[in-house]
């Protein structure tokens, strides 16, 4: 047992995810929030930017310049990345070669496969070496204890994470088994999905009463889903993923069409249950109650439920998550308390 916290540093604290993970480690009975860096705030108290942490935070806790080489010499031992795909790589190699542990939320260590990250992201990897051992984890799917031991670990994405804990179950359990393009799934985000840039497509006057869809026929994380639900199903799974952006601040609605192929709904349920029941933040809810993202959001819990359409002779399944919670920084604490130890629901229930 330790006698002191642990000090974390949060590399974009600036950002959505970034502002949610100081509002979960600042509350986080074994961790000390040591060090916050920005480009574009250095120099800058945090209680400044963020007054609703003024009682929380520790007093004068300023933001530094994220420099990747200056940030190794902090005095901190746990590092969460919350940075754009591609700038991320840049932070993640000197802090794991300065013995630091990595929580990178994201995309740059998601992807197995180097080529499909170029394919989807328009360059080569930035760090091959580093990605080989760098485990991509969702908690509840983790099957063993091996990725605990990792000096990175790879933080899943807001929409795959409300797509695998539904499915990803029932693809192991051999219970699905969909045909190329026959599993649809379409899910809607809200606003903070885009991350805190200025850009008028995500102003209040242009999102305000408006829905739409983006990123067809190939959105970046399309590249995740299919390859971690390939790797549960054990052969190659191709689905039809069509996100949309959503008039709200926060959330994820996703809504999985699938042929049922005999699958009847009490093995969904019993497949579910085997799965999650021990899981603290699933919630199982009865067929024909439908999850909704306002009973999500500001926690780190995904609802989840299905029903049978016989006319179709579909399976309907829905999920909903908090992007920023769930989705992001919410996962990224709890993958930490696993690895370190902590009790899972630490800091954030």
């Amino acid at each position: 047992m330790r006698d002191s916290k642990i000090k974390v540093g949060i590399v974009g604290a600036s950002g959505y995810a970034g502002e949610e993970l100081v509002r979960l480690l600042s509350r986080h009975p074994d961790i000390e929030l040591a060090c916050v860096c920005s480009r574009s705030l250095a120099g800058t108290l945090l209680a400044d930017v963020m007054p609703q942490f003024r009682e929380s935070v520790p007093r004068g806790l300023t933001f530094v310049q994220a420099d990747p080489q200056a940030i190794c010499k902090e005095p901190v031992e746990i590092w969460f990345l919350a940075l754009p795909h591609g700038v991320a790589a840049e932070y993640a190699r000197p802090l794991v070669a300065a013995g630091k542990r990595v929580f990178d939320l994201s995309a740059d260590f998601r992807l197995n496969d180097p080529a499909i990250y170029e394919e989807y992201y328009g360059k080569p990897h930035p760090d091959l070496e580093l990605l080989k051992t760098s485990p991509y984890v969702v908690p509840e799917l983790a099957r063993d204890d091996a990725w605990k031991k990792a000096s990175l670990v790879a933080c899943p994405g807001c929409y795959p994470t409300s797509i695998q804990i539904p499915l990803v179950p029932l693809l192991r359990a051999g219970l699905l088994r969909p045909a190329p393009g026959t599993c649809v799934i379409n899910s809607y985000s809200g606003v903070s999905g885009a991350g805190k840039k200025s850009d008028l497509a995500y102003a209040y006057c242009e999102r305000d009463e408006s829905a739409k869809a983006y990123g067809l026929p190939k959105h970046r994380h399309l590249s995740e889903i299919e390859e971690q639900l390939s790797l549960a199903a054990g052969t190659p799974i191709v689905v039809q993923f069509c996100p949309h952006l959503a008039p709200m601040k926060r959330g994820i609605s996703t809504t999985i069409v699938v042929p049922a192929a005999g699958l009847s709904l009490e093995e969904v349920y019993d497949c579910w249950h085997r799965a999650y029941d021990d899981k603290p933040f699933v919630a199982i809810l009865p067929s024909g109650k439908f999850p909704d993202t306002a009973h999500v959001t500001g926690t780190n819990r995904a609802d989840i439920s299905a029903v049978y359409d016989k006319r179709t002779g579909n399976l309907l399944i829905t999920s909903c998550i908090d992007n920023v919670v769930k989705g992001a920084s919410g996962q990224a604490v709890q993958l930490m308390n696993l690895a370190l130890g902590f009790k899972e629901t630490a800091g954030i229930i």
